[in-house]
C-alpha cells in the first residue's frame, strides 16, 4: 500500500466516522438511494445501493465536501462562527444557499441526473434528511444537504450502469419519436 492509498483510507474513515457522530450511516442513505431507483429497476436490492454509496465515499471531492460541512456546523453549535454568519446557520436562513452549492459538487460527480435527484431530495426531504433537517438541538445546514447529495450521486451512479432501456424504447414509440421496427 502506498502512503496516497494510506491517506485515501484514513480520509474515508475519518468522514464515515463524522457521519456515524452526527447520526448517519451508510445504510441510512442507501435506503434513500433505494428508494429513489427501485421505480426504475425491479432488481435492485439494498446491497446493490449500498455499494454505490460506499462508492461514491470513496471520492476525495465527496470526503472534503463532508468534512467541511460538518465542520461549519459543528461550528455552529458551539457558537464559533462571525457573526451574521453564525445566526444565519443558527436560524438555517433559507436564502443563504451555499449549502446547496457545497452538495451539488457532490452529486455532479455523476452528471445531471444527480442534480434532478437532489432538488427531489431537497424539497421531500426522504428518510435520515428528514432527522436532520428537523435539527433535534443541533445545527445540520449543511450535512442534511450533503448526505441529499451522497444520495443523488449514489442514485446516479447506479442508473448510468442500469439504463432502464424498455422504458425509454417503449416512451419513445409511444410519442411516434422512438426506433423504427
Amino acid at each position: 500500500m502506498t502512503g496516497l492509498e494510506k491517506v485515501d483510507g484514513l480520509f474515508y474513515r475519518h468522514t464515515i466516522d463524522l457521519l456515524k457522530k452526527r447520526g448517519v450511516t451508510l445504510t441510512d442513505i442507501a435506503t434513500i438511494v433505494f428508494d429513489l431507483q427501485h421505480p426504475y429497476n425491479d432488481q435492485l436490492d439494498l446491497q446493490t445501493c449500498l455499494e454505490s454509496v460506499e462508492h461514491v465515499m470513496q471520492k476525495r471531492e465527496v470526503q472534503h465536501a463532508l468534512i467541511t460541512g460538518v465542520a461549519l456546523d459543528e461550528l455552529a453549535e458551539r457558537h464559533r462562527l462571525p457573526t451574521p454568519l453564525q445566526e444565519m446557520m443558527e436560524v438555517d436562513e433559507p436564502l443563504y444557499g451555499i449549502d446547496e452549492i457545497l452538495a451539488l459538487s457532490i452529486t455532479n460527480v455523476y452528471g445531471t441526473i444527480g442534480l434532478t435527484s437532489f432538488g427531489y431530495l431537497d424539497k421531500t426531504k426522504e428518510g435520515v434528511i428528514q432527522k436532520l433537517n428537523n435539527h433535534g438541538g443541533r445545527i445540520h445546514v449543511f450535512l442534511d444537504d450533503l448526505i441529499a447529495g451522497v444520495a443523488a450521486a449514489a442514485s446516479a451512479r447506479i442508473a448510468h450502469e442500469n439504463p432502464d432501456m424498455g422504458r425509454y424504447l417503449a416512451d419513445a414509440k409511444g410519442s411516434g419519436k422512438g426506433p423504427v421496427e
